[in-house]
C-alpha cells in the first residue's frame, strides 16, 4: 500500500473554493478509481489556508494512473493558480506482524 500526503498552502481569498474543489476531487477519485482506498481532505482548524490531502493507493502504479486521469488533470488545472505552496510525500505502509 502507498500513502500519499499532499500539503497545500492556499493563497488568500481562495481557501473556500480550493476546499470545495478538493472535496469534489476526493469524491471523483473514490468513485472512479478502485485502487484508491482512501482520500481524506483535511483543513488546519487554526488556519484555513493550510489544507492536507491523505490518500491511500494499492500501489505506486495505481497512484501513477491517478495522475493521468481526467479528473486529476482538471483538478490540477483548476486549482494551480490558487496555491502558494504544495508538497507531495509518498509513504509505504508497514504491515503489522501477525
Amino acid at each position: 500500500m502507498l500513502s500519499v500526503v499532499v500539503r497545500f498552502v492556499i493563497k488568500t481569498g481562495h481557501d473556500t473554493r480550493f476546499l470545495e474543489r478538493a472535496v469534489q476531487q476526493a469524491v471523483d477519485t473514490l468513485r472512479h478509481e478502485p485502487e484508491c482506498r482512501r482520500f481524506d481532505v483535511c483543513v488546519d482548524p487554526a488556519d484555513s489556508h493550510r489544507i492536507l490531502l491523505y490518500e491511500i493507493y494499492t500501489s505506486e502504479a495505481a497512484f501513477g494512473e491517478h495522475l493521468l486521469t481526467s479528473h486529476f488533470r482538471s483538478f490540477d488545472a483548476d486549482t494551480r493558480r490558487w496555491v502558494d505552496e504544495k508538497a507531495v510525500e509518498r509513504w509505504s505502509r508497514v504491515e503489522p506482524a501477525q
